[in-house]
């Protein structure tokens, strides 16, 4: 399948601290990605993959370097544009959830929406729709405090989701979960990239889940210490029929 690129990225370097004290951390990465791909980027604490999700994202300018993303050079765009392009074009997920603890589930999906000026009505249609597509249909009434982990992230991917982002942009979203939900997640970001054709750029320790990827990217001192395209169609098939598990136990 001919995929398109849909995110291009050229020569970029960033670093923190100011003269003697500046500590680079991107030394002019270059990379393209294309929709309908789960791309994996691993490495060690410090090799730059947190900060190179955020330029990608559209969350942190780069000292220099260029971001195309679906054609569009977002570093050149005012902050305003910026934003919405990121609330037209982009999702996030974040290891900590990010959830409100006075929502439900489906009020914690359907504010975005709201904030971006969908009718109420609309919004909650939505958000009920993601959040059955993640397997969380018996679950959207209820608030943070009576979900798992598991469950929380997914409300957080879900969250991501109802707004039919063409790019999501995920840093570590297993960190916090046992191996059984993090394979859960996964394989839930595999779905999306493969059913909605977005592009799916993930930042993660863990070097079970590489296995699960079309692409898998290692940094190193913030370079390219290796980049595979792995083929594993097989693999990738499995990966989106895996069941989701049943309602877990209030935690």
């Amino acid at each position: 399948m001919n995929l398109a690129t849909s995110v291009t990225a050229r020569d970029l370097q960033h670093g923190y601290g100011e003269g003697f004290a500046r500590t680079p951390v991107l030394h002019g990465l270059s990379l393209d990605f294309r929709a309908g791909e789960l791309s994996l980027m691993m490495g060690a604490s410090g090799s730059g993959k947190s900060t190179l999700l955020a330029i990608l994202g559209g969350l942190l300018r780069p000292q220099s370097g260029t971001v195309e993303l679906l054609g569009t050079a977002i570093w050149q765009l005012s902050a305003r544009d910026l934003e919405r392009f990121r609330f037209h074009n982009c999702g996030y997920i974040f290891q900590g959830f990010n959830l409100f603890p006075a929502l439900s589930a489906v009020e914690q999906v359907a504010l975005p929406l709201l904030f971006g000026g969908e009718r109420e009505s609309q919004s909650l249609k939505r958000a009920r729709e993601s959040l059955d597509e993640v397997g969380l249909t018996a679950r959207m009434t209820l608030r943070p405090a009576q979900l798992s982990g598991g469950e929380k992230q997914r409300v957080a991917i879900a969250r991501a989701l109802a707004g039919s982002p063409k790019l999501l942009f995920a840093d570590e979203p297993t960190s916090a979960l046992d191996s059984s939900n993090g394979e859960i997640v996964i394989a839930l970001l595999q779905k999306i990239a493969r059913e909605h054709g977005a592009t799916v750029i993930t930042v993660t320790h863990d070097p079970h889940l590489g296995k699960h990827a079309e692409r898998i990217i290692h940094l190193q001192d913030g370079r390219i210490a290796d980049d595979a395209l792995p083929v594993r169609a097989s693999r990738a098939a499995a990966l989106i029929s895996l069941p989701l598990t049943p309602p877990e136990p209030l935690s």
